[in-house]
Order: structure tokens, then C-alpha cells, then sequence
């Protein structure tokens, strides 16, 4: 299998009061099939369609509309159409890489060390991030980067306001993302946990996760070209819908903080992959032995589809071997005949790691001249045409 496939809803969480009425930022009533949630809102704010897949309880009275949703971002102006696009049509939205180094120190037991978060910037001594996304911007194609970085280096590894000085270093690897034109995902790296204890379930309060995401919302509530992903890979939730409302919690937060018209990722279980969505994951070694649509993408496509939802591969990848080349090619024309309902794609991973790495998509070179991996240039590259492949 591709041995990276992490995934992210792209919508808000559902949840309704016991009376029947959506919580401001919460699903009310929608196209979505079978829907029983929520039909009305709370007092102060209005069931207001967002797109053909998705209505949201927007603070408000009845004449008020959004300009737009957390499905859209297709435009860095406050209004525009939502990403929906007619099945078949070809093209994901979406492609980009992930430049890795905050996370580093961050395990999937949730426990990160904030010292060893390694930037990857040349001025904090890293591999050149900005050279790397500037490559991947001008000479591939690419239009999204996610940035992970862990919750313990935000708040210099205490459960607490946001460290400035931390979220200042942070902050210049998103404006070197920014500066190239491309989308740029806020990712916190920790798997639904602080420290092994899990958010909301014995581990950090909802309000203390809540507090996290609305001092970065209000940091770039004006920056319409960021992405926020509300947490990296959740895995082992005991009550699933205990999680529901942490997710919401935080969702809740971006949007009061003003953070109103930028796109926000939302994770499942199980790592969010494609398969245990609805099994694909991480495999081991450089080789890949199959596309995954049929045991994966498919069952998830039509799940998307019938439940008017839309998805986000926001970490996928395979060794760079003629297997994988041929397996990835495959599932990229698979998601973009189906982009009506897949975003699109970010690889795993650039940044600080080394070429050495199994997964690596890291180019090598220098200032203007630069050399992409095999599988990137085969495949994961935009220029590459694998969207317009075939997927057998």
C-alpha cells in the first residue's frame, strides 16, 4: 500500500442542543442524507446554507448570509464559490507537500519536547524551507504546504496561553509559506492528546484545547490563504463522540476568535485514514503493492458522496521505488475524477528531513536549481499529469 494516507473532513462538526437547536458554529439543517440533527439555531444566530453539501448555525438574525464556509477556499477575498466540482471533473484543488521540523519531538503517544522542534529555516539552522516550497510552488505546480508543528512547542510545553516567542518563530515559516502564493496548513501534530492523555477524555480540558486554537485564530484571522487543521491523526478515541465535541470545541473557537471565512480541517480515528474512515495506513519498507482504491477510496468516495461531504488527503506518500510510482499515479487519477468530493493531496514529507528517509520527498539543490525525488517527479508533482492518468 502507499504507505502514508492521513485524512480530514471538510466540515463543521454536528451538534445540537437537547431542544433540537444547533449551537452557533454547529451543523443544522442540511442536504446531507439522512440527516436528524439540528433544524433550527439558537437564539442569535441562523441556519444558513453554506453550499450544496453543508449549512451552518452562523451568529445573526434571519436576513443575515455568510460569505462563505469552512469548505471554501478557492479565493483569499471574503466571498467566492464553494470547492465543489461535478464528478469526473479532473482536478483536485488542492496538491501540496508537507514541510516538516516543529513537530519533530512529537510522538504518537501525544508527548512533545518543545526543544526539539527543529524549523526548517535556514535561519534557525534548518534545511531551506523557503527554498524547498518556492521550488515546489514555481517549478511543480504545487499550491498547499502543511506545517506541523507540535502543541508543546506553541505553549512552551506547559497546558497554557500560547508562547509568543515560540508562535513568532513558528509564524515565519507560515509567511515564508504565505510569500510563495500557496495555501498553508496549521497542523497541531499531537494525535488527539497531550503527554499520552487524551483531549476531552482524562487528558486536556476541551477549554484548554479551545483556548490553543482561538489565540492562532485570532493571530491570523485576517489571512485568508490559512488552513487550519485541528489535530494530526487521532488514533484509539475511546467515546468517539466525546471527541466530536473537542473538535467542536475548537471549531467553535476559531470561528468566535474571527477566524470566519478560512477553511478548517476536521480529523476522525483510527490516524484518519482512508480506509478505517468508513484498512489503509502506514506501511513499512519502500515498497508499494496496491492503489487502495478499491479496498479505500472507493467505499470513501461513495460515503462522501451519499452524505454530501468532502475530503482531504492531508498526508500520503510511498517510498520512491518503481512500485509506488505506479500505485500512487494510480490512486492521484482515482481522487481527481473525483473531485467533487477529494480536496486534493499534501505528500509526506519535505522540510528537515533527510533524503535518506524512507517517505522523503525532500529535493535536492540549492538556490534556483533544485531536483525532486522520484516520486515526486514521477507522480506527486502536479506537472507530472498523473491526474490525468489512468487508475489501473
Amino acid at each position: 500500500m502507499p504507505h502514508k494516507c492521513s485524512l480530514a473532513l471538510v466540515a463543521a462538526v454536528a451538534a445540537a442542543s437537547v431542544r433540537g437547536q444547533g449551537a452557533v458554529w454547529s451543523q443544522c439543517e442540511s442536504v446531507a442524507v439522512g440527516w436528524t440533527g439540528a433544524t433550527t439555531c439558537v437564539d442569535g444566530a441562523v441556519c444558513t446554507a453554506q453550499n450544496d453539501y453543508y449549512s451552518q448555525c452562523v451568529p445573526g438574525t434571519a436576513t443575515t448570509t455568510a460569505s462563505t464556509t469552512v469548505t471554501s477556499a478557492s479565493k483569499t477575498t471574503t466571498t467566492g464559490p464553494s470547492n465543489t466540482a461535478a464528478p469526473g471533473a479532473g482536478t483536485l484543488k488542492f496538491v501540496g507537500v508537507n514541510i516538516a521540523g516543529f513537530d519533530f519531538g512529537c510522538n504518537t503517544d501525544g508527548s512533545c519536547t518543545a526543544s526539539a522542534a527543529y524549523p526548517p529555516l535556514t535561519q534557525y539552522y534548518g534545511k531551506d524551507g523557503k527554498g524547498q516550497m518556492t521550488h515546489f510552488v514555481n517549478d511543480d505546480g504545487y499550491n498547499v504546504f502543511r506545517l506541523p508543528v507540535g502543541w508543546q512547542f506553541l505553549t512552551n510545553n506547559v497546558i497554557g496561553p500560547v508562547n509568543q516567542t515560540n508562535l513568532v518563530e513558528y509564524d515565519a515559516l507560515v509567511q515564508t509559506c504565505l510569500a510563495t502564493g500557496a495555501y498553508c496548513i496549521i497542523d497541531i501534530h499531537n494525535y488527539a492528546r497531550w503527554n499520552k492523555a487524551i483531549i476531552g477524555q482524562g487528558g486536556p480540558t476541551n477549554a484548554q484545547f479551545a483556548q490553543t486554537w482561538s489565540e492562532i485564530a485570532t493571530f491570523y484571522k485576517d489571512t485568508q490563504k490559512v488552513i487550519f487543521g485541528v489535530m494530526n491523526e487521532p488514533h484509539d478515541i475511546p467515546d468517539i463522540n466525546l471527541w466530536a465535541g473537542s473538535v467542536q470545541a475548537a471549531v467553535t473557537a476559531i470561528r468566535n476568535a474571527g477566524a470566519t471565512t478560512q477553511m478548517i480541517l476536521l480529523p476522525g480515528n483510527d490516524y484518519t485514514s482512508a480506509g478505517t474512515f468508513i484498512s489503509n495506513g502506514s506501511g513499512d519498507g519502500n515498497e508499494c503493492t496496491t492503489n487502495n482504491i478499491d479496498g479505500a477510496w472507493a467505499p470513501l468516495v461513495q460515503w462522501l458522496r451519499a452524505n454530501n461531504r468532502q475530503a482531504f488527503n492531508t498526508e500520503t506518500g510511498g517510498g520512491n521505488t518503481a512500485s509506488c510510482v505506479q500505485y500512487m499515479c494510480q490512486q492521484i487519477a482515482y481522487q481527481a475524477q473525483n473531485s467533487d468530493v477529494i480536496l486534493g493531496y499534501v505528500g509526506w514529507s519535505a522540510g528537515n528531513f533527510d533524503a535518506s528517509y524512507v517517505l522523503s520527498e525532500l529535493p535536492s539543490g540549492s538556490g534556483s536549481s533544485w531536483t525532486d525525488t522520484e516520486l515526486v517527479a514521477q507522480c506527486m508533482a502536479p506537472k507530472a499529469g498523473a491526474q490525468n492518468g489512468s487508475t489501473s
